[in-house]
């Protein structure tokens, strides 16, 4: 989607403001012994007191409001009875549908205290998202922002699961243009102002490669490492880009 109107930037605006009052309420309700199903429940409430709905649910017939993944699930983990315990790492991947705009955000949060690799691999994750949003500008090639993520997750001794990208939304969950988080060199396109993307690294300890889980939604890392999400959706401007999804 490209901006045209006040009233579409006004629109996502609404959307967003959705995706981070779930993501702050969940980050709230993280801590051992509550059930990745109690978490959804409880995105599905805060989606119906906006007015809200689950993305997932309503483009894709999703089984969960949201998407939890659990330490080494990467993307797409089904809410259920599992458990949380503490030293796990869990990530919270919302997407919300308001009056026909959608916007999508991701936060990876510890459980208790975390191994320190797994708590510096979450701050990689962020810190990859960080530069990924500076170098979305208008002009600049798509695969700038992969550039800048994959230099970022290396640096901080991470490795970047390739096969998973952020993505064009504003109408629908996925649009053009798929931003990878690695260098692509024919993805060389150059940003338009008012373009609504997301920008999502998305890290493992281990190996890049991920696979599919059984429940044919989740996807891991095929390794068994743990990996790490941070994500957000922004409207890509010639200065810094205006993310849609921040907290505040």
């Amino acid at each position: 989607m490209s901006i045209e109107t006040e009233e579409e930037l006004e629109g996502l605006r609404r959307a967003g403001h959705v995706v981070a009052v779930v993501l702050r309420e969940l980050r709230r309700r993280v801590q051992p012994g509550v059930t990745t199903g109690e978490l959804d429940a409880l995105a599905g409430r805060v989606f119906a007191r906006h007015g809200a709905r689950s993305a997932p649910k309503l483009v894709y017939d999703a089984p969960s409001e949201i998407f939890i993944s659990v330490n080494d699930e990467a993307v797409h983990g089904v809410p259920g009875r599992r458990r949380l315990k503490r030293g796990d790492l869990v990530k919270l991947d919302v997407t919300a549908e308001l009056d026909g705009f959608f916007a999508d955000a991701a936060v990876s949060v510890p459980v208790g205290q975390v191994p320190p690799r797994v708590a510096r691999m979450a701050a990689a994750a962020q810190a990859s998202l960080r530069r990924g949003l500076q170098a979305a500008r208008a002009g600049a090639p798509v695969n700038a922002i992969g550039a800048a993520v994959q230099a970022e997750a290396e640096r901080r001794g991470c490795a970047v699961l390739g096969e998973l990208t952020g993505h064009g939304i504003g109408r629908s969950i996925h649009e053009e243009p798929s931003v990878p988080n690695v260098y692509v060199p024919e993805l060389d396109a150059p940003l338009r102002e008012g373009t609504v993307i997301t920008i999502e690294p998305i890290l493992g300890l281990g190996s890049s490669a991920v696979r599919a889980g059984d429940d044919g939604w989740t996807i891991l890392t095929a390794d068994g490492a743990p990996s790490a999400h941070a994500e957000h959706t922004l409207v890509v401007s010639a200065g810094e880009p205006l993310v849609l999804t921040a907290a505040g």
